[in-house]
């Protein structure tokens, strides 16, 4: 079906109602509509072209159109393009939980499918709930979470979030929980050791008092994403692992925006050598391609959940129309194939190096310019009213929206978290792209906040 330009316009302001998005402010404005991509770059429906930044919302890893996984979803749509997980089972799923097994942390012994980050998240929860229950400790039925969190936006996912603007009209529909402080230096008057100890301390002192009620603690590893790129301390996540251990409560990881090498490790939790009791995947498990996503568990999460038969009360009940869909793990083995092709993500230190080293030296002496924080691929540029008193700006103000606007306009696609701007590009972004998405940035800044 060919349809003129300005007609799909006109469609897309009249019928679709985009994500995270006030529409008012949207049909103000020319849609930007993608008919194709190539690599790094998003080609829209008026032949202008823009270096994809934020890998299509954190999922692309190897640029678009990439002939090995283009081939890899040909050559199985030829054989099947889904069937129900339901009481069968398909190649691609088997082979796909077997090569996740070998690749995660230590002890993550198997596999649930499901279809995104969240939904993930969901798995994560009422798998955790139901192992207490299982256990006979029916008191266990409080999540600890941290503040700013975002874990998805599903009911349940939305319960353990802590992002006011997007979670707090949802708050007759979510559970209670318990929130401590994130270890965010930038905002915390101390060194780095003092704001990590100070969250460890506020999370031992839940655990002290509620931890016979606590199912588990959950948190992003690492970096908290959409929090606006928040990096915690070093020993953080290894502090928190060893207070479950300490009090005995299962620990859930989302590695959903961390993992698959754009920390620098495969997943984030290894920096610090931690083994989570559950742990959701999603986003560059299929390199950005197709709707899939994995929960991970221990053999002791697992093995509560064996029974003789469905009278035992034992069975995991849930799951979803797609779960597993062959398509979606044809093309994740070939991702991981492209992985080890690649060295991916040991062979990616020299350029997150070089994208560092490019960011202090356009960004860091600007005025407006707070913090450039970030793990591997995943960077934060605060922008501050203030530089030496830290005075920020708040979401009212729009600024990176107007900063994000214009960094657009100019070639380079973004989207801002408040006033941080974020950077957070395919792993295989060349250094000439990185020289121009970091110059983007900058001249943005300047033009909209002034040098």
């Amino acid at each position: 079906m060919k349809v003129e330009k300005e007609l799909l316009k006109e469609w897309d302001k009249t019928y679709v109602w985009h994500p995270f998005t006030q529409m008012a402010e949207y049909v103000k404005f020319d849609p930007i509509i993608i008919e194709r991509g190539e690599g790094c770059w998003l080609y829209d429906i008026d032949g202008r072209k823009y270096l994809d930044a934020v890998g299509s919302i954190w999922c692309n890893v190897h640029g678009h159109n990439v002939k090995e996984l283009n081939e890899a979803l040909i050559e199985q749509v030829n054989k099947i393009a889904h069937s129900t997980l339901l009481g069968l089972s398909n190649v691609p799923a088997v082979l796909l939980a077997k090569r996740i097994v070998d690749i995660a942390p230590k002890g993550l012994n198997h596999v649930f499918y499901s279809d995104d980050g969240s939904t993930a998240m969901e798995v994560a929860l009422k798998m955790a709930y139901q192992y207490w229950q299982l256990k006979g400790e029916k008191k266990r039925t409080k999540f600890v979470k941290l503040d700013e969190a975002y874990h998805g936006d599903t009911v349940g996912s939305v319960s353990i979030g802590g992002i006011d603007l997007f979670h707090s009209m949802f708050r007759e529909l979510m559970f209670e929980t318990y929130k401590i402080p994130s270890p965010h230096p930038y905002r915390f008057d101390g060194t780095p050791e003092e704001c990590r100890d100070y969250a460890l301390s506020k999370l031992e002192e839940v655990l002290e008092k509620h931890g016979e009620e606590v199912a588990a603690v959950v948190l992003e590893p690492l970096v908290q994403a959409a929090a606006g790129i928040i990096v915690h301390p070093e020993g953080f996540l290894k502090g928190v692992r060893e207070l479950c251990n300490k009090y005995n409560v299962l620990l859930i990881l989302d590695e959903v925006a961390t993992g698959f090498g754009k920390t620098g490790k495969m997943f984030a939790c290894e920096w610090e050598g931690v083994t989570p009791d559950i742990m959701a995947i999603s986003k560059g498990l299929t390199a950005g391609y197709m709707p899939l996503a994995i929960t991970l568990a221990t053999d002791e999460v697992y093995e509560a959940f064996w029974g003789g038969d469905y009278g035992s009360g034992k069975t995991f009940f849930h799951g979803h129309t797609f779960t597993g869909n062959p398509l979606g793990c044809a093309v994740a083995l070939a991702n991981l194939d492209l992985f080890e092709k690649k060295g991916y993500p040991e062979s990616l230190k020299p350029k997150i190096d070089y994208l560092y080293r490019k960011l202090y030296e356009e960004l860091s002496e600007l005025k407006h310019v707070g913090d450039i924080r970030g793990k591997g691929f995943m960077v934060g540029i605060e922008l501050v009213k203030d530089k030496k008193t830290k005075e920020g700006f708040s979401w009212k103000d729009d600024v990176g929206r107007r900063v994000s606007r214009r960094i657009v306009e100019k070639g380079v696609f973004t989207r801002p978290l408040g006033p941080v701007l974020v950077i957070m590009p395919p792993l295989a972004i060349s250094e000439e792209e990185i020289d121009f998405m970091v110059k983007t940035y900058r001249d943005a800044i300047v033009e909209v906040l002034g040098n």
